[in-house]
């Protein structure tokens, strides 16, 4: 009887001056119920009542914190209360861009032959009569996804190689010279010039090189190129020096030349990071739309040369579909069109960010233990 006592006054001395377990779950219940009731009575909105049931369940979880836990707990629990309210703030626009392009996208995207055709041959009186039969909207989005492709393949064909032997010389050869600051600089302009500045570059050299107005998917893989090659350089240049230079000394002092070192020590030691930061260069610059206008221009049918003729791209696909509709008095066919292949472009580069994660986990230097 004395032991059973003494436990409870044990627990009670513990427990004393504490939240129950489901305080959160009954401020958050209470915090609900009461948003809803008013809005209720100024105009119910989803939005409004998702704010207003935060703002009161983070005032009731600091308010009650404070009245039994004390000044201190309050104080934590209303940093982590805005941090967390931050964070979904932060969430929230990307939740609703996925969401509409879900709700838009998934109807186009399903619908028979839109990822195995292409737009020619499509016109206005088509789409009208999809419309009026109430029939699978025709036309797909193949020969945009195709080019898409290619333009981004022949740019990562030129970015990898420049911004890899870049970085190389930065960190293995430069020793922080006047040219390597230059580099640097450069680089970082680079970093930061609007997209159609690129498409507009490749163009006028194109024009001058080729004769005024050359349009090309190759054109338009040198403009990507523009945009990729800073971004590879600055993701190497960091991968390669966090490389121990106690590897580097252990190859020279075996009597191994310095372009060797940094072939067969360096480079994979370092591949897991600059794969991945290769991959995210190429989905930031896939979704591209500035460059792309200037210098593929806009076509309805298959062309996988990226040397000669016009060539479609998903990005220039959605442009077109939305500003100038196949048919002006029924613009609903290429709105879906347009929505299905904004949702391919998402997947696509979701696909490519997995990628980049899973290639830095295939590559990355493996250790005992």
């Amino acid at each position: 009887m004395m032991a059973t006592l003494m436990t409870e006054r044990k627990r009670s001395a513990l427990t004393r001056g504490r939240l129950p377990k489901s305080t959160p779950w009954v401020v958050a219940a209470s915090s609900i119920v009461v948003a809803a009731a008013l809005m209720s009575l100024i105009g119910f909105n989803v939005f409004g009542w998702a704010v207003l049931s935060a703002v009161l369940f983070a005032a009731g979880n600091v308010v009650s914190s404070a009245v039994v836990e004390g000044r201190r707990k309050a104080t934590d629990k209303l940093a982590t209360s805005l941090v967390l309210g931050a964070f979904l703030v932060a969430l929230l626009p990307l939740v609703s861009v996925i969401w509409t392009v879900l709700v838009n996208g998934v109807p186009g995207l399903l619908a028979p032959g839109f990822l195995g055709t292409s737009m020619k041959g499509v016109t206005g009186a088509i789409d009208n009569a999809s419309v009026a039969n109430h029939t699978p909207v025709l036309g797909g989005v193949y020969h945009a996804f195709l080019g898409s492709v290619l333009i981004t393949l022949w740019a990562t064909l030129i970015s990898v190689p420049v911004g890899l032997l870049t970085s190389i010389y930065l960190v293995e050869y430069s020793d922080g010279n006047k040219f390597s600051k230059v580099i640097t600089f450069l680089v970082d302009v680079m970093t930061g010039i609007p997209s159609i500045v690129a498409g507009l570059f490749a163009a006028a050299f194109f024009g001058l090189v080729m004769g005024p107005g050359t349009k090309t998917g190759f054109v338009a893989a040198v403009a990507l190129s523009v945009l990729m090659i800073p971004v590879v350089v600055r993701s190497s240049e960091e991968m390669l020096k966090i490389v121990p230079n106690e590897l580097r000394e252990a190859a020279y002092a075996l009597g191994v030349r310095k372009w060797r070192t940094i072939l067969k020590v360096v480079i994979p030691t370092a591949i897991s990071g600059i794969a991945s930061g290769v991959t995210l260069a190429i989905a930031r610059v896939i979704g591209e739309t500035a460059p792309l206008l200037v210098t593929a221009g806009f076509a309805t049918q298959i062309n996988s040369n990226v040397f000669a003729g016009w060539m479609a791209s998903l990005p220039t696909f959605i442009y077109t579909q939305i500003m100038t509709p196949t048919s002006p008095s029924n613009p609903d066919p290429s709105n879906q069109r347009a929505w299905a292949a904004a949702l391919l472009l998402i997947l696509l580069v979701m696909l490519l960010n997995l990628g980049a994660r899973l290639v830095a986990r295939i590559f990355a230097p493996k250790t005992g233990r």
